[in-house]
């Protein structure tokens, strides 16, 4: 017992020594703040990480997409997978830590020629006893700083895992926005082909008649054909979304679907204030991912550092053993085993340099990508937050545009039929029309999904209403 008790001591001194490098986040490859020229007052609005994404997405059809998404989609399944594997490897190594401990018995009938005459005999051996395999005492650290790594590995694919369901969010609302944008796009543009479908035949009417040239009436032809390729363009395109769609979602949603807001109405979510970058270092689960990536090359360094060391191992056993099962527990009967061993190496040829330099090497990449990582991140929130500032503005000013442009056409149609001008005015101010009109439809698309890349740049997306 006492010498159980020896090799439970040592195994608590074991892993006093450390070789791996400190752990410290590298100085922030940033500037301190975004431009207040867009960040605005860093005091104001909700932080992006607060607010759930039930509350963030204003639009019911949705929020059942996104629900679904976050069910069903394989490639999410697989990330959730794949913590589940990092765990149970962090699991194994670490076990590494501790002895591990088994209990046997064993019972043997032999019969042989007799040692003390002439005959046979028949011998009996019955045994029971715990016993420890080959451990590794870890003075060095090597077994602890596997486990270590190990461990960030597994908290790396967990965050992997949180990064993956915020692209997930993006990327779901981002197809819906195209898909209803296209949507918008395909309704004005068969509203014009009806108009310029009405305007041929008046056209040909006016041609039968004499008033009109043939020229005007192949200008309304024309006029009428760009509008149906554009129509047949963006049906293309909004199919293509929803398929899209339907693969994020993991497959078509079951039951019909709420109706959706229009556009112009998905913009009113919560006021997000940007912070600061190193605020990003918390909330942005990529980042957190790279850092526990740091902490996986750093102890995998130690463990290299500790392999030019003498590596000690125990194996131990005790327990009875006795010829008769009646006496197997006596006092007779006890017995004990201890072996320790040692192992030092002396000529490798360079091994353990060359898994030093490797480690080494992961361990400067691993900052590089780091300090990327958040290079990335502070880079994604600055331009959603010039894009909150600017599109907004743009979205005006084309409003204005397609209302001046609404009046041209007015204007030319009126003019035409006073005989002032030809049809060529009018031609050219129903072109610039619908392609204003298109061109208004795509830049609130593009505020909406500008809005949703701030909301998940800032770290927002993984909160659930309760």
């Amino acid at each position: 017992m006492r010498n159980l008790i020896a090799l439970l001591a040592a195994t608590t001194l074991a892993g006093c020594i450390n070789m791996a490098p400190k752990h410290d986040r590298p100085a922030l490859a940033t500037a301190p703040a975004y431009p207040a020229e867009f960040a605005g007052d860093v005091t104001l609005g909700q932080r992006a990480t607060d607010v759930s994404w039930q509350d963030f997405f204003a639009d019911p059809q949705l929020q059942v997409l996104i629900t679904q998404a976050i069910e069903r989609n394989r490639d999410l399944a697989v990330a959730i997978a794949q913590i589940e594997e990092a765990r149970g490897l962090y699991r194994i190594q670490d076990a590494d830590r501790l002895p591990t401990v088994g209990a046997s018995a064993d019972a043997t009938r032999t019969r042989g020629p007799s040692l003390t005459g002439p005959g046979t005999d028949t011998t009996n051996r019955y045994s029971v006893g715990v016993g420890v395999t080959s451990f590794e005492l870890d003075f060095w650290g090597r077994v602890k700083n596997l486990s270590e790594a190990a461990r960030s590995q597994y908290l790396a694919t967990e965050q992997a895992e949180r990064a993956f369901r915020l692209a997930l969010v993006r990327d779901v609302a981002s197809t819906y926005f195209a898909s209803r944008g296209a949507e918008e796009q395909i309704e004005l543009a068969e509203a014009t082909v009806t108009s310029r479908k009405e305007g041929l035949r008046i056209a040909k009417r006016r041609l039968d008649a004499g008033v009109t040239s043939a020229l005007d009436y192949r200008q309304s032809e024309t006029l009428l054909t760009q509008a149906e390729t554009q129509l047949a363009s963006l049906k293309l395109g909004k199919a293509q979304a929803d398929n899209f769609l339907s693969v994020l979602t993991g497959g078509p949603v079951a039951g019909p679907l709420p109706a959706p807001l229009p556009l112009v109405a998905q913009g009113q979510s919560p006021t997000l204030t940007a912070g600061l970058p190193s605020d990003l270092l918390v909330a942005r689960p990529d980042v957190l991912a790279a850092e526990e990536r740091l902490r996986a090359a750093r102890a995998n360094v130690g463990a290299a550092r500790a392999a030019f060391f003498p590596s000690i191992s125990l194996t131990g056993n005790l327990g009875f053993a006795s010829g008769s099962l009646d006496n197997l527990f006596s006092n007779d009967g006890f017995g004990w085993s201890f072996g320790p061993s040692i192992s030092l190496p002396i000529f490798d040829f360079g091994r353990n340099k060359g898994n030093l330099t490797v480690a080494e090497a992961r361990e400067n990449i691993a900052v590089a990508t780091y300090e990327r990582t958040v290079q990335g991140a502070f880079r994604e929130v600055a331009d959603a937050l010039a894009g909150r500032r600017y599109l907004a503005d743009q979205v005006e000013a084309q409003e204005r545009g397609t209302l001046a442009q609404r009046r041209i056409a007015d204007l030319a149609r009126k003019r035409y039929r006073e005989g002032v001008s030809t049809y060529l005015e009018v031609l050219d101010a129903e072109r610039n029309l619908f392609a204003a009109e298109q061109t208004l439809i795509e830049t609130r698309r593009a505020q909406v999904d500008n809005l949703v890349t701030l909301y998940v740049a800032l770290g927002g997306g993984l909160v659930e209403r309760r």
